[in-house]
Parts: C-alpha cells; sequence; structure tokens
C-alpha cells in the first residue's frame, strides 16, 4: 500500500470512526481504495468500527475522560488564538481535542488544531519550510526526539517554562533537546521500540515465552503462520515498518545494535555502519520478506502494521507502546491474548536487546505572534496531570518518571513498570546529536540503503560500502 493510499485507508476509517460515513459508506469507498471485503473487515476492528451485523458493544469511556487540569495556568491571556500542530490522523486525535478542550475551558486561551503529515520524513520537511519562511502560522508543535540540532534556531528557549512545572522530566531526554543551553521542546511522551506477540498462539503452538533472539522469532513466527493459513490465508509470522522513511531507520538500527553492529556513527563522529554484524542483520532482515513478514511489509508504516496485527492476521509485531491500549479495547479481536517484550538479540558477537528511543516533545515557534498563549499551552500538555492522562488512554509514555509509579497507570499498561530503567538507563539512540542539523540526510541515506537491501534491490555488502561513503561526505560538513 503507498503513502497516498494509506492516507486515504487511514482517514476513511477515522471518519467512520466519528461517525461522518456509514458503514455502507465504508464499503464502497474501500472497494475504490481496492480493499478486498476481508480486509474492510479485518481493519474496522482494528480501528473500533462495529461490523455491520454486530451485536452492539458497551459504550467506551469519552476520549480524555480522564484528564485533569492542572493548577496554576494563565487565565489572563483570555481571548488569545493559537494554532498547534499535533498528531496525524490515528486514534489520539480524539483525545488531544478533548484535551485542546479543556485546556480552553481553563483559560480562555482558543486553540486551533491542525493535523501533521503522517510520515515524519514528510513533517519535518514541512516544519522546515514554514520556518525558512519565518511563518507564523502554527504557534506550537510536536517534534521528534531528533530534531532539536535540526530546528534549534527557530525555537523559543522553554527551560523557564520546564522549571516552572516542579517535578523532574527523564533527563537524557532532556539533555538531548537542549542545543546550545536552548531547551528546544519540552518532553511530551516518549518511546521505545517493542515486540508485540500473541501469548494465546504460542499457548497452541506450545512455544513457552517470548523469542530471545531474532532465529527464536523467525522460528516461532513461522510455526505459527503454518498452522494458522489452514484457516486464515492471510496470516503473517511478524509485521514491522519496512517503508522507506524514519521508521525504517528505527526498526533497522535495532536490528543492527542488537546483532553486535554497533551504531551507524559513534559519539566522536566516525561512521561505524561498515561492519560484518550489521550487514548480516540487515540480510537476516531481508529474509524475513515473503518469508514470515509480507512482500507488502516494505511499504508498512506504524499503522500499517497494527492494522494487520490488530485485526488479528499476525503472529508478531514491531511497533511502539501506543498500541497497547488500542489492542486492549473492548472491541478488538486480541484483547487480552498478547503480551510485549524487548526487541529480540541478534547472534554476533556483542549481541543484546537494542529498542530504539523515540518520542515527541513540544516546541514553541520563535515566529508565533502568541508566545505567551503557545508557552502556557505546551505546559499545560506537557505536564505530569495530562501525560497520567495520556498514557491511561493511548499507552503513550509518560517523561515524567513519577508517572511510571501510579497506580492508575500500571493498572492499564502494567508493562510500564519494566519501562521506566530503559529510559533512566537509556535506550538506544540515533545519531542526531552528533549530526546536528545534517541528521536528517544521515537517516535518509541509512534507511535508502536499508530500503535497497530489504526490497532485493542491492546486496547488503555493496549497499553498506556506499552508504559508508555517502555517511562520511555529510558528516565532513557538520
Amino acid at each position: 500500500m503507498g503513502e497516498r493510499k494509506f492516507d486515504a485507508v487511514n482517514k476513511l476509517f477515522q471518519d467512520s470512526l466519528s461517525a461522518r460515513v456509514s458503514r455502507r459508506d465504508v464499503l464502497k469507498r474501500g472497494a475504490i481504495l481496492g480493499l478486498s471485503a476481508s480486509s474492510i473487515s479485518a481493519l474496522s476492528r482494528a480501528y473500533g468500527v462495529a461490523a455491520q451485523n454486530a451485536t452492539p458493544a458497551a459504550t467506551p469511556a469519552a476520549a480524555g475522560s480522564t484528564l485533569i487540569v492542572p493548577a496554576g495556568l494563565r487565565t489572563d491571556l483570555s481571548g488569545q488564538k493559537i494554532t498547534v500542530e499535533l498528531d496525524a490522523p490515528c486514534p489520539i486525535v480524539e483525545w488531544e481535542k478533548a484535551a485542546i478542550s479543556k485546556f480552553s475551558d481553563a483559560t480562555g486561551i482558543q486553540v486551533q488544531r491542525v493535523d501533521r503529515p503522517t510520515s515524519a520524513t514528510d513533517y519535518i520537511s514541512q516544519l522546515q519550510q514554514f520556518f525558512a519562511a519565518g511563518s507564523s502560522d502554527v504557534d506550537a508543535m510536536m517534534i521528534d526526539v531528533i530534531w532539536p540540532g535540526i530546528l534549534a534556531s527557530h525555537a523559543v528557549d522553554l527551560a523557564p517554562t520546564l522549571q516552572s512545572q516542579g517535578y523532574p522530566y527523564f533527563d537524557r531526554i532532556v539533555k538531548n533537546n537542549t542545543v546550545n543551553g536552548v531547551l528546544v521542546g519540552i518532553p511530551w511522551f516518549t518511546d521505545a521500540g517493542l515486540l508485540y506477540y500473541r501469548k494465546d498462539l504460542q499457548d497452541k503452538y506450545k512455544i513457552s515465552g517470548p523469542p530471545a533472539t531474532w532465529n527464536d522469532l523467525a522460528t516461532s513466527a513461522k510455526t505459527i503462520q503454518d498452522g494458522e493459513r489452514a484457516a486464515n490465508p492471510d496470516f503473517q509470522g511478524f509485521v514491522w515498518q519496512g517503508k522507506a522513511y524514519e521508521g525504517l531507520t528505527c526498526d533497522a538500527l535495532e536490528w543492527q545494535v542488537s546483532n553486535g553492529g554497533g551504531t551507524i556513527i559513534d559519539e566522536s563522529g566516525k561512521v561505524t555502519v561498515n561492519n560484518p554484524q550489521a550487514i548480516a542483520a540487515f540480510e537476516r532482515a531481508k529474509g524475513w520478506v515473503n518469508t514470515i513478514s509480507p512482500a507488502g511489509v516494505t511499504t508498512y508504516q506504524e499503522e500499517e502494521a497494527r492494522g494487520v496485527w490488530q485485526g488479528g492476521n499476525a503472529a508478531y509485531m514491531r511497533n511502539w507502546p501506543y498500541a497497547y491500549s488500542l489492542g486492549q479495547a473492548s472491541d478488538s479481536v486480541i484483547k487480552d491474548t498478547f503480551d510485549v517484550s524487548l526487541i529480540p538479540k541478534g547472534d554476533g558477537d556483542g549481541a543484546t536487546n537494542a529498542d530504539c528511543l523515540g518520542g515527541w516533545q513540544m516546541m514553541v515557534s520563535k515566529y508565533s505572534k502568541s508566545q505567551d498563549a503557545a508557552i502556557e499551552f505546551t505546559k499545560y500538555l506537557t505536564s505530569k496531570e495530562v501525560q497520567k492522562s495520556l498514557a491511561i488512554e493511548q499507552s503513550r509514555l509518560p517523561t515524567v518518571p513519577d508517572v511510571y509509579d501510579d497506580q492508575d497507570v500500571l493498572a492499564a499498561n502494567p508493562f510500564f513498570g519494566s519501562l521506566k530503567d530503559v529510559f533512566l538507563g537509556g535506550a538506544v539512540a540515533r545519531p542526531s546529536t552528533v549530526s546536528a542539523d545534517l541528521y536528517n540526510d544521515v537517516s535518509t541515506a541509512y534507511f535508502t540503503a536499508v530500503s535497497q537491501i530489504i526490497s532485493g534491490q542491492a546486496e547488503a555488502a555493496t549497499a553498506v560500502k556506499d552508504l559508508e561513503g555517502k555517511l562520511n561526505d555529510i558528516m565532513s560538513q557538520v
């Protein structure tokens, strides 16, 4: 599925969730998009859209029902208007709208919310165009953990705002977001790559525990896939993010590091990607395509992988924590059947678990004409109280350590308890600090090379050698 088609499919099911289109329209528009009836049914379940003849489920709690407005928000800015760019169309959007409504009620500040592009690669290009023009169209925006070095010159320093919150955030994320003494963004929610696995299917095929190594995963995925395809020809062993975009950089870095293949670029700025363990890791992933993973996985982003997984059509999935609460929704066909684990290890020297550090921050544009109102919104959205709600309802990982110990949060997401130490100790980071404002060039070169490998367009050793040369050229400009 291409990116434009994915966006159209995503919008179709978001419209259905919001009752803007009927079930009949879903079927008609889905057919126009080339979706089979079985695909529409699976995606409907994944997005929480009731099947045509299904018995109505209990009404879920309204989005934002757990939100508590923190004390101390300014009310002297009432009447000011700001525009904020938040998530692309996905299930978190309704929660964001509820959060904005509560903020406006509490402060009198009017907030217009706009969707960011689905692809992070497209989004950073859009932001760079905005800032190059000195545009004041967007006052505050969410930015990826890898972008502070790229966007620092366009950001309001939020260090005083963070300090006014009165509680600590994860120190290494704050440091990541600080460029030349300027806090580019306040950590909003963080991420780490996780392996999702079907406990019920592992039990069915007498597989104990989550896969410890990639070879274990491949064996288990093949066993379950072969067994399930007798009744479900569309069943897949393992789904992940294989499209040539930033998500593939995350997946591939996990493969590389977990196999003892080191970093893409080390802390001194030396390009280190061209080594036997990294090459072997990429070759292993290539071998998954059209065996335990569908041929189309090379076009998957996060939501496409989740659509297959949550439709009950995969044994294993690599994705971010947000997919947990969606899979546990009352109308999810996989509710209570799955669990999460660390990313498996490889088999090379120095093999280790490697969960890629992700996450998003809230930034205020220095071109904003309503900076005080934008700062107040950023303070609100990144507050401990609002992060707690986001964790409970959307499984987004907090950036305030204390929230991981909250019993309400742990009741909704039991696996959060084991992730606090991941962020305190340090997940695997992409080389965004050492490559500064050229990180986008680094990542594009990396995911392009890996995409060529897994799609069969290039041999791994040749592609990695060429990548090494390109990265050396980029780093010579830092």
